[in-house]
């Protein structure tokens, strides 16, 4: 099993977007019993809590379905997940910062480099008090490097 952790700031909208649209993406293409999609957080206000009614109703509206309970990121997060996924440049700068030595440094990518176009990548805004459009630009901004990173999972070699 290939393991993917999407971490943004609380685990209510942007990580949340990305752990399900990698879902769909991996049943579309037959990965979903080989790779395993999951979200945390830096700073989770309450574990175990719902994702943002704004994040769930995007999500919905575009055909997207599960559930979810909001993770706080652990160090020991490093040794179980094999891509770990920050959505914003800062995410990324603080994940290098916990990661326990070199190579699980190695394993950090910012989601907007998945996207061939971006060069060195972008930062997915966070729509969290936002009006609609604001949730829609971010979904937008997350499919787009999703194809990215199912070339990236199914090019690790590690599935069938």
């Amino acid at each position: 099993m290939y393991r993917v952790l999407f971490v943004c700031t609380g685990n209510v909208c942007r990580s949340v977007m990305a752990e399900w649209v990698l879902s769909r993406g991996l049943a579309a293409t037959g990965l979903a019993g080989h790779v395993e999609a999951a979200s945390a957080g830096l700073r989770t206000e309450i574990p175990g809590g719902p994702a943002d009614p704004g994040t769930l109703a995007v999500l919905a509206a575009h055909g997207y379905s599960g559930t979810h309970a909001v993770r706080q990121f652990e160090p020991k997060m490093f040794g179980y997940y094999d891509l770990i996924i920050a959505l914003d440049s800062n995410h990324q700068w603080v994940l290098r910062q916990l990661a326990p030595d070199p190579a699980d440094s190695a394993r950090i990518r910012l989601l907007g480099s998945f996207d061939p176009a971006a060069g060195a990548g972008w930062d997915v805004p966070d729509p969290v008090g936002g009006d609609p459009d604001d949730y829609e630009r971010t979904l937008a901004l997350v499919r787009t490097a999703m194809p990215g990173v199912l070339a990236a999972v199914i090019g690790a070699g590690q599935l069938p």
